[in-house]
């Protein structure tokens, strides 16, 4: 076996492509997120799940984003992630904090499916709904609803306006369209009882645009 040959292990590749972003992580999350990472690229091929299919852009986009949320959050919160999909960034923050209790959302049933059988295979105990974030509100309640990539700020604050009960807030990650978004959820008076803050911004890599971590919660 040649001798560089452990440099050139996929788990090598993704521990490569966090140096270059400057993110250090123990060595046993690093080996569960390669562990996703082929699990996710495999099913990718018949299910349509992510377009982030390479360790820089796995590492400057999911990892980024689950790393910026959990700045945010505080130990042993329970989050329910709103349209899970392939599980980015979700499961990527399950990874990074274990100490929280994380429930995954997906309305669709074939990646719903996937998503579960990810999750075993990982061996997290992450429970995946196969329905609405809605419905899961309905009858559990949680400390924080993340959500990336789902809709735009007025159709979230339309869905769970009837659930504010049984969460205390929305994180969601927006692109360098939120402005206009929150002049619109304005426009149709969703603020009207809820405040909104800007928690942080970062750059979206390969653009001149940002990402940014927005929190909703009902005024005080």
């Amino acid at each position: 076996m040649p001798a560089d040959s452990a440099a050139d292990s996929p788990e090598s590749n993704l521990r490569s492509a966090l140096q270059r972003h400057q993110i250090d992580l123990p060595s046993e999350q690093i080996s569960l997120l390669e562990n996703y990472c082929q699990a996710l690229w495999d099913w990718n091929a018949k299910v349509n799940l992510t377009r982030h299919t390479d360790y820089d852009k796995f590492v400057a986009r999911d990892v980024a984003d689950a790393l910026v949320l959990s700045r945010h959050i505080q130990p042993e919160e329970r989050i329910l992630d709103v349209g899970s999909g392939g599980g980015a960034p979700a499961v990527v923050l399950a990874i990074l904090r274990p100490d929280l209790t994380v429930a995954l959302s997906e309305s669709v049933g074939k990646k719903a499916r996937v998503l579960a059988d990810i999750v075993q295979n990982l061996g997290l105990a992450l429970p995946v709904h196969h329905c609405r974030a809605e419905d899961v509100l309905a009858a559990q309640s949680f400390d924080t609803l993340t959500a990336r990539a789902v809709a735009s700020l007025a159709k979230l604050l339309v869905w769970f306006e009837p659930y504010w009960g049984a969460f205390d807030r929305l994180l969601a990650i927006k692109g360098p369209g939120w402005v206009e978004e929150r002049q619109e959820a304005r426009q149709r008076g969703l603020m009207a009882k809820l405040q909104l803050r800007k928690l942080e911004n970062w750059p979206l890599p390969g653009t001149d645009s940002e990402s940014v971590l927005l929190e909703v919660r009902p005024k005080s």
